[in-house]
């Protein structure tokens, strides 16, 4: 089975107030610690951003075996948006779908989800109170793609319009993820300079970027 993981950096970054994938992070911009996570599990990375101007500051950093591609200039900037672009690139038969934002990706999860997805159209992690991380979730990639070309035709902008379309969906609880990643880690998003802070106060408490 062959795996891709496509890397959302496309997205407004409001509430950071600038471009999160490179926000430095133990010298280190953010989309660089996403990228040493998963890059031993796939055969291919793709990094989808906003325009011409963001592809210019990410050549300057990521290597050059990584895709970078640019979202459709018609579509409005949502992570639905970004998931269609990388699926369209996607040459893997299952695609790991994840935040530019998230330094402490588990490894351990993202495997255990590729080798759980097969005969599935995706795996997904889901809360006790049913919410789920679609963004931190692997699909197979064409039933995803016609399943978000389908969602975008509609003018519906949402991940779970997408994976409602999916006939084949596997939720793993949230509690198994927490026997993998017990701190949940994971599923820390950088969204703010206060988050950034802390992210850098768990580095020096010994978690590993």
């Amino acid at each position: 089975m062959s795996r891709a993981a496509i890397i959302l950096a496309g997205g407004k970054s409001q509430r950071f107030g600038r471009d999160k994938g490179l926000v430095k992070l133990a010298d280190k911009p953010l989309i660089l610690h996403v990228l040493d996570r998963v890059h031993g599990l796939v055969d291919e990375v793709i990094v989808c951003l906003k325009n011409s101007s963001q592809l210019n500051h990410y050549l300057r950093i990521l290597p050059n075996e990584i895709k970078m591609v640019i979202d459709a200039g018609d579509l409005p900037q949502c992570p639905l948006t970004g998931a269609f672009t990388g699926l369209i690139n996607a040459g893997g038969e299952y695609s790991a779908l994840l935040p530019c934002d998230t330094p402490f990706i588990s490894e351990q999860l993202i495997d255990l989800m590729f080798n759980i997805a097969v005969g599935t159209d995706a795996v997904i992690p889901r809360w006790p109170n049913d919410y789920i991380e679609p963004l931190q979730a692997v699909y197979r990639t064409k039933a995803a793609l016609e399943a978000a070309r389908e969602t975008l035709k509609k003018g519906d902008f949402r991940m779970r319009s997408m994976i409602s379309l999916l006939k084949r969906v596997r939720y793993i609880s949230t509690l198994v993820v927490e026997e993998i990643d017990p701190k949940m880690y994971t599923f820390f998003n950088i969204n703010t300079p206060v988050d950034l802070r802390r992210a850098e106060m768990l580095i020096k408490r010994g978690i590993k970027p």
